[in-house]
């Protein structure tokens, strides 16, 4: 039976608010979409920015065949306990040795954890889905991204970017709004690799995220009202109950990569079907995308 741990990088407060507007925290999205991928698979939920959250040490997170890291609200840049106590984990991740994928606020963290540094984006936001995606030439043969078109949109919502890489690590993808898209990083016993986009979001979670945040789409001129954005939103939602909805592909100008499930999530399942060759203890019986 694989061991998966989930570090929810969201606060008690922010985990209950995204439970209201979407259902789930971000660490049970990844919960539920791990359960998914690799029947039978036994996953631990823990919050280390809660200040009463329990201590584990790389011994405890040795036991785990992979670590996931959500997304969160968090700004790693910021000199506040949650963030202190998140990095702190997230350097006991990489000392472990057990292999770890982050997502948005997860990348962030990891590259914090690991030397580099994390920036506000400056008025700018990427929201709903990132466009036009690309490997870089290191990323065109890496695993993460195997599978991938020259180009792909994907989930994205965030406000912050990585600025600088740390030492260890390999950019494999950015787009025309953010130069880190997606990398390795080896640090420490440790490697990581993260995207600053959400494989593991469904289309209704991404709905309800710029739900959320619509005040803040609007002002970086995203949208012309929040009245758009809750057309957007209502746009995923379809798309969310029927991926195949070619009137909403067209109008949300996305195909099968952003709209499919399967493809939607291919660097978890990447990164999960090469868990034995990055040091994980067994075998991963991933659900993978079917070949077109």
């Amino acid at each position: 039976m694989m061991r998966f741990l989930v570090l929810e990088s969201e606060t008690a407060e922010d985990r209950e608010a995204r439970r209201e507007s979407a259902g789930k925290s971000s660490g049970e999205t990844y919960q539920a979409t791990l359960e998914q991928l690799v029947p039978g698979v036994q996953v631990t939920r823990v919050a280390p920015a809660d200040e009463d959250a329990p201590t584990m040490g790389v011994e405890d997170i040795a036991r785990f065949d992979a670590v996931f890291v959500s997304g969160s609200p968090l700004h790693v840049y910021e000199d506040a306990p949650e963030v202190g106590r998140q990095i702190s984990f997230m350097r006991t991740i990489f000392a472990s040795g057990v292999p770890a994928f982050g997502s948005c606020a997860g990348l962030q963290l990891a590259v914090a954890a690991a030397g580099g540094t994390v920036r506000p984006m400056e008025k700018r936001l990427e929201a709903a889905v990132a466009r036009r995606i690309t490997a870089t030439e290191a990323g065109r043969d890496h695993p993460l991204l195997a599978g991938r078109p020259a180009a792909w949109d994907a989930a994205a919502i965030h406000t912050d970017e990585v600025a600088e890489l740390p030492e260890g690590a390999t950019l494999l993808a950015g787009n025309g709004v953010t130069t880190v898209q997606a990398v390795e990083i080896r640090h420490e016993s440790g490697v990581f690799w993260g995207v600053q986009y959400h494989p593991e979001l469904a289309p209704g979670e991404i709905a309800a995220a710029i739900r959320r945040q619509s005040a803040s789409i609007v002002e970086a001129g995203l949208a012309s009202d929040e009245d758009a954005v809750e057309h957007r939103a209502a746009l995923l939602d379809r798309l969310h109950d029927d991926a195949g909805d070619r009137a909403v592909r067209w109008e949300l100008g996305v195909d099968a990569e952003f709209a499919e499930e399967q493809y939607r999530r291919r660097e978890l399942i990447n990164f999960i079907a090469a868990l034995p060759s990055l040091g994980a203890k067994g075998d991963q019986p991933v659900k993978g995308p079917d070949s077109r």
